[in-house]
């Protein structure tokens, strides 16, 4: 915006004006009734219009006389309508990237979404408190202490081998867009940065997955090594590795190590690998060593229609290493699922409303009421801690081992399967199926009293809250579970009237031995005195001759 004040100089801005308006008339006139073609693009059509015409009136020029002189004001429209188009052009344009359906297909390491973590008040719960893995972390300030040990990893892998470096950054800068593809969002590390990361977290891992498997002392660390240690900080770094927004893609892991081992296409002993370095976080009292490590399969189940074994740790069903535990844990066979894009719209339209109500939520009575209605509660012997039974009055829970790493390891398990269309709601189901059982401390006592849950928290309340808090801001259908049909069964049986009244007479009068033997002196009593009264009115009716 300018002000003139002299008017020779305003003389001359109105011949410029003039000419301008002159030259604009003489293009139009040069072209009469020519029309923008409607297949040429949004560019070439307004090169061809006239610049007034483009102007919109908020930018015209705008001209006051006052009295003591004249003062003209000008915007300069041209250049600021340009500026903005220009904009609104860029913004599109990455519209169209984030609109194109392969920038999607990959994506499979998400950010934990802002409802589950403020929901939660859970920030070490998915925040890395020692290792960043993946860009999300990378270059933190309480984190940084944790890279010279992953210098030190790249280093004992290299002479171990005998290989030079470039080797694995050649071999990554390969696989760079792919694994672009997998985080979520743009990621602002340059291509040589991206890479050097993904080859020095990488061998990171691999070097704690084999040193879990072969022994740190065989390859070729001290007893002592701070980090490359199966002790002290170790459980520490399990947990941070365990987190959604601290993952490597799997197959990035499986090209660093068949480089390492001479078998650059080779699939699935990562996945073998990790399963053995996660076997503390598993939440049951059967842990991994104790299994078959080397085969890691499973048939469908009870299932008579099982038919061939089923392999979790698959390239093709494994994303990386919390999708591979998360599969482990499960161990489910391939049965009759939706389609995947049925499945896919069938979780992200729960997307669109506001967070399950809570009273659809509420799948099943605490433990103290069903008690109270008849239910009895066994442990069922089962090493896969989701398979509950319910089967005349008794609920089969199998045991379930809580530490002070499975609050942690829910919520990112949770979030990873709130987040991925591809993925089911189990862990979901059994989270809010054991917070609906487990409303007050006292819930908590009876289940650890029949060996249901072991835990290693400070009281039976911390338990309580702990599956109160997993709970919270989660997204679920109720129908979408074999969980939910199972609550269905344990409601009806609760709600007959019958089975509270065997209930209340068992834990009223038969409860310990006395009341018992109470019970029945009352009954002994009571026939007595029937007997009594009996032969009493028969004398009277009948009398002895």
């Amino acid at each position: 915006m300018v002000a003139v004040f002299n008017k020779e100089l305003l003389s001359w801005y109105l011949l410029t004006v003039k000419l301008r308006e002159t030259v604009e008339t003489g293009i139009a006139k040069s072209s009469p009734g020519s029309t923008p073609s409607r297949d040429l693009p949004l560019e070439s059509t307004q090169q061809s219009q006239p610049t007034s015409e483009l102007k919109s009136p908020s930018f015209s020029h705008l001209i006051t006389i006052n009295n003591g002189g004249e003062n003209v004001e000008e915007e300069e429209g041209n250049r600021k309508e340009s500026e903005w188009v220009i904009s609104i052009r860029e913004k599109l344009e990455q519209a169209r990237h984030d609109h194109d359906a392969a920038a999607w297909a990959k994506l499979c390491i998400y950010r934990i979404p802002r409802s589950l973590r403020e929901g939660n008040d859970s920030y070490k719960a998915f925040v890395p408190q020692i290792v960043s893995l993946g860009p999300y972390h990378h270059g933190q300030e309480h984190l940084r202490d944790m890279e010279r040990h992953k210098w030190r990893a790249l280093h004992r892998i290299l002479k171990r081998t005998r290989q030079d470096v470039t080797l694995y950054l050649d071999s990554l800068q390969d696989l760079e867009e792919k694994a672009r593809a997998c985080y979520e969002g743009s990621i602002s590390l340059s291509s040589y940065e991206f890479v050097e990361m993904l080859v020095l977290d990488g061998c990171f891992v691999l070097e704690l997955f084999r040193g879990a498997a072969e022994g740190f002392k065989h390859l070729g660390y001290s007893r002592n090594d701070p980090v490359f240690a199966m002790r002290g900080v170790m459980h520490s770094i399990q947990r941070d590795m365990i987190m959604l927004e601290n993952q490597i893609p799997l197959f990035v892991l499986d090209r660093l190590l068949g480089l390492q081992i001479g078998e650059p296409d080779q699939r699935g002993l990562v996945a073998k690998l990790a399963l053995r370095f996660f076997d503390p976080l598993m939440p049951t009292d059967e842990p991994l060593m104790k299994r078959e490590r080397d085969k890691l399969e499973s048939s469908l189940g009870q299932s008579s229609t099982a038919t061939t074994p089923f392999d979790p740790l698959t390239d093709q069903m494994g994303l990386h290493c919390l999708d591979v535990f998360r599969r482990s844990l499960l161990r489910r066979g391939p049965g009759p699922e939706p389609p995947p894009v049925l499945r896919s719209w069938m979780k992200w339209r729960l997307y669109s409303a506001r967070v399950a109500d809570k009273r659809r939520q509420q799948l099943i009575h605490c433990v103290t009421e069903l008690n109270d209605a008849g239910v009895k509660f066994r442990k069922r012997k089962t090493d896969r801690f989701w398979d509950i039974k319910f089967e005349n009055g008794v609920l089969w829970i199998p045991r379930l081992l809580i530490h002070d790493g499975t609050k942690s390891l829910f919520l990112n398990l949770i979030a990873f399967e709130q987040c991925h269309p591809e993925s089911s709601n189990d862990i979901t189901a059994y989270v809010i199926f054991m917070d609906n059982l487990i409303n007050s401390p006292e819930d908590v006592g009876y289940l650890h009293h029949y060996d249901i849950i072991e835990h290693w928290m400070g009281s039976d309340a911390e338990v309580a809250e702990l599956f109160h808090r997993l709970c919270q801001e989660v997204v679920y259908e109720i129908n979408d579970s074999d969980l939910s049909r199972l609550s269905e069964e344990v409601n009806r049986y609760h709600n007959h009237r019958w089975n509270s009244w065997k209930a209340t007479l068992k834990h009223n009068y038969f409860n310990n031995p006395w009341a018992i033997i109470s019970v029945f002196a009352a009954i002994f009593l009571l026939f007595l005195t029937s007997a009594q009264s009996f032969y009493s009115v028969y004398a009277y009716y009948r009398p002895n001759p």
